[in-house]
């Protein structure tokens, strides 16, 4: 592979490339370790499970076989049958060691097992030449024939057991030294198995502590330093990573086209400020404009409640003085003309006041404080006594304290009842409802009445000033009452609108705000009746 192929190679696959190799490197040495471990394990159980019990039963071997020599000639000098126990125990003794001795060996002990089987030989002759014909000239020609026949007996037979035995020996301590030899150079490897995972690992850190420090920690403080650069304002300024992996070559990219974009946002911010600027100035102008008008309305306002109120008082007294004086004096279209004059001065009054009331509202303020709505809905109730008549009813429950100004509220339900109780239907007892419900910060209040309803048509004018739905003649006003109400709602904070879903009479929905630190479920419950 091409340094230039290398190149291109992300940081994730050089890591990837460098731990694999590394990975396969001590796998080998771990299949190594486990193969020499093994064999390492298999020659301390043959030292330890093998040679040991080997030699031990060589030993015993050989002890047996003595025994069998002793209790011959004891039994041969004496000729007292108790003496040939150690014979008969040595041979049952020599009987068990040959098995134990066959049972420990393997495959592969050919040599332990021919030494063991030339013992096995040399024990039978000696027994069938030596020890046998001893037993029967005792039996049969006592123990002084059986003496003679000792001493004239060559010892060398024996001689050559003791040599068999030994060389027996000899084979199980060279199978024992070959297995521990073994066991040790199984040790050695080990070592050496260890110390070259080690020498891997400690290469593998060093080339991948090189790795990141070439491929990741210089290039990613150089591009820091370009960074910071670009953040202390110089916006202009490119960044680039021309060495470092291909993901921190592609990161620098990105975070150049990241800096090119906030410059050109920032050149359009600068616009916007600026332009921001331009409308401020002329907000500030029109804010400017709108306090010398708003001065211009309170004076026309003071005007209308002073200068225009006193020619008009004359105009309607003067009217009235002619309508009482000259009545029926004159003929019956003067009568009707001056009735037209009263009327008119009458309504050019209440019109003025309304629309002073109107402008008046969130200008001349008493401050906000806390308001029963029980205690305004009984006000409410007796200013309207006497338009209510005796059959009327006027009912509420459940109202809250409200935090406002208590004059504008119960000018809030004056308006609100007094519409109830003017649009009723005829022959039919007016009955008008007022319920409040929580819903989370606000108090949604309900004044709901069983008079002529408002068509869903109407629905968005019934609340603007002078939109009046009915003839002037069919019901008396201005026109100007809920436009009152809408603002009073909007200047505590509400909202209100008119629900078009119910029949018979009209529902109007208000919201106000619940006031701070009240409790979530306790309103005052009370109902009244008129």
């Amino acid at each position: 592979m091409t340094r230039s192929g290398i190149r291109g190679w992300t940081l994730r696959g050089r890591i990837f490339a460098l731990c694999l190799a590394a990975g396969l490197l001590l796998g080998g040495l771990g299949v190594v370790a486990a193969i020499t471990a093994a064999s390492a394990n298999h020659a301390v159980d043959v030292v330890l499970d093998r040679a040991g019990p080997l030699r031990v039963a060589g030993q015993n071997l050989g002890t047996a076989l003595v025994d069998q020599e002793t209790g011959i000639r004891g039994y041969a000098i004496t000729g007292l049958p108790k003496n040939l126990e150690p014979y008969d125990n040595g041979v049952a003794a020599e009987q068990q060691r040959v098995a134990e001795i066959r049972r420990l060996l393997e495959s592969g002990d050919t040599e332990i097992r021919a030494s063991l089987e030339r013992v096995e030989q040399l024990a039978a002759k000696w027994r069938a030449e030596v020890a046998g014909p001893l037993i029967d000239t005792v039996r049969t020609q006592g123990a002084e024939a059986a003496q003679q026949r000792i001493e004239a007996t060559d010892t060398r037979d024996f001689d050559q057991i003791r040599g068999a035995i030994d060389r027996l020996q000899a084979d199980i301590l060279t199978m024992r030294d070959r297995t521990a030899a073994a066991a040790r150079s199984s040790s050695s490897n080990l070592v050496a198995v260890e110390i070259a995972a080690a020498i891997v690992i400690l290469v593998t850190g060093i080339l991948l502590l090189i790795l990141l420090d070439r491929l990741v920690s210089r290039p990613i403080l150089d591009l820091a330093g370009q960074v910071r650069k670009v953040a202390a304002g110089d916006y202009e300024r490119h960044i680039e990573s021309n060495y470092g992996s291909p993901d921190l070559v592609a990161l620098a990219e990105d975070v150049d086209r990241m800096r090119q974009q906030i410059a050109n946002e920032l050149s359009e911010v600068r616009i916007a400020r600026q332009q921001v600027e331009w409308i401020n100035q002329q907000l500030q102008s029109q804010a400017e404009e709108l306090t010398r008008s708003n001065r211009d309305l309170e004076q026309f306002a003071y005007v209308a409640s002073h200068d225009l109120q006193e020619p008009l008082r004359k105009v309607a007294s003067f009217c009235q003085l002619l309508q009482r004086r000259y009545a029926g004096q004159l003929d019956d279209r003067a009568d009707q003309y001056i009735g037209f004059a009263v009327d008119g001065a009458q309504r050019m009054q209440r019109l003025i006041n309304d629309l002073l009331a109107f402008s008046r509202i969130g200008r001349l303020t008493s401050g906000f404080t806390d308001v029963d709505l029980d205690r305004v809905l009984g006000d409410v109730k007796s200013q309207l006594e006497a338009r209510a008549g005796e059959d009327a009813e006027i009912i509420w429950s459940g109202l809250p304290t409200v935090e406002g100004e208590e004059p504008l509220l119960t000018t809030l339900f004056v308006n609100l009842v007094g519409n109830s109780l003017k649009f009723r239907r005829p022959d039919v007892p007016p009955v008008v409802t007022i319920t409040a419900t929580r819903e989370e910060k606000e108090w949604r209040i309900n004044v709901r009445d069983n008079g002529i309803g408002i068509e869903a048509e109407f629905a968005d004018k019934v609340f603007v000033i002078f939109q009046r739905l009915h003839a002037r003649d069919a019901y008396e006003g201005t026109g100007i009452g809920l436009a009152i109400v809408k603002k009073i709602v909007e200047y505590h904070g509400g909202r209100i609108w008119l629900d078009v879903d119910v029949t018979p009479g009209a529902s109007i929905w208000f919201t106000l705000p619940v006031m701070p630190g009240s409790a979530s479920d306790e309103v005052t419950s009370q109902e009244g009746v008129a």
